[in-house]
């Protein structure tokens, strides 16, 4: 059975709200119906939520799922990565659509920062992470797809994520079994592991469904599962 990426990382909205104006997005469309913020438009920054990293079970923690990192002012990140640097037993996961508008460096190697490709026009992100975000760990998410992205420079890459959209927009994308596989073959190649996202499983089918994790990740998951059976025999 196909695994839900938000059951192996947790999200962590540190930042709610996008300057970016996506019409496909669901972050948008649940602030509005929960009216998390006035305005999406407007990022607002929750320190508060920041406590979580405090918890001593590690967790693989995304922190942009409803924000993207080049809106996040410095004095914010300054914050999250001094609370990050002193909570190295999570791994933490970060992602832009505009990584050229980034100049950001690191010496903490507990961080993943992704870029989104949703068209063959946009592949010069990828480079474009790689020149503007130094340290940390780097991935690609391919979600949703538009066409097919071709080949692509995966140098330096460390994990992708292959999805389609969702939701009820009118005209949505619906990504093709021959985009998945090319970039799933292309990251095969370099032995970079690959993860269909569960909304694939109706396009590709249950065999076909790959859901790899970097090695880093996965230690994270085996070490959740210790702490929950010491916490069991401790009650």
């Amino acid at each position: 059975m196909a695994v839900c990426i938000k059951s192996l990382i947790q999200n962590m909205n540190v930042v709610i709200g996008c300057t970016i104006g996506c019409s496909y997005c669901y972050a948008r469309n649940n602030v509005r119906r929960f009216h998390m913020i006035a305005d999406f438009e407007r990022p607002e920054y929750f320190p508060s939520k920041l406590r979580r990293m405090a918890n001593k079970r590690p967790c693989n923690f995304f922190l942009t799922g409803m924000s993207d990192f080049a809106d996040w002012k410095p004095a914010w990140r300054a914050e999250i990565f001094d609370q990050i640097a002193r909570n190295p037993q999570h791994r933490y996961l970060f992602l832009t659509k505009r990584p050229e508008q980034i100049h950001f460096s690191t010496s903490l190697m507990n961080v993943w920062f992704g870029v989104t490709v949703t068209s063959r026009k946009e592949k010069d992100r990828i480079a474009a992470l790689r020149e503007n975000i130094h340290g940390g760990h780097c991935y690609v998410t391919f979600e949703p797809m538009f066409d097919d992205i071709g080949q692509v420079e995966l140098a330096g890459i460390e994990w992708i994520v292959i999805g389609t959209e969702t939701g009820y927009r009118k005209g949505k994308s619906v990504s093709k079994p021959e985009w998945v596989w090319n970039l799933t073959e292309q990251a095969h190649a370099l032995g970079i592991p690959v993860f269909m996202k569960e909304d694939l499983l109706a396009i590709m089918g249950e065999p076909q469904m790959i859901q790899e994790l970097p090695p880093a990740f996965c230690r994270v998951l085996e070490e959740q599962s210790t702490w929950q059976k010491r916490e069991k025999t401790t009650f």
